[in-house]
């Protein structure tokens, strides 16, 4: 039994959520990404394209958006 729900999110707010995370981590600040809606399925209903991740900030790029995906779902459009 899931005992905490994911928070809806919109699109904008999933992109801010991320951004802002990426640029407190300071090997991440520099990453660039785009949030990619997909169909819905029992762990996610979006995901993140990441662009231009140094080495060194590969895995915490992956940790930090793999927390966020934990937390939300996005909001379905009425």
């Amino acid at each position: 039994m899931d005992l905490e729900a994911k928070k809806a999110a919109t699109l904008e707010e999933i992109r801010w959520r991320v951004g802002r995370a990426l640029d407190r981590h300071p090997l991440c600040r520099n990453v660039q990404f785009d949030v990619v809606s997909m169909p819905r399925s029992k762990k996610a209903n979006w995901t993140i394209t990441l662009q231009s991740v140094p080495p060194e900030a590969l895995w915490e790029a992956s940790d930090i958006v793999a927390d966020i995906q934990e937390a939300y779902d996005l909001a379905i459009a009425a």
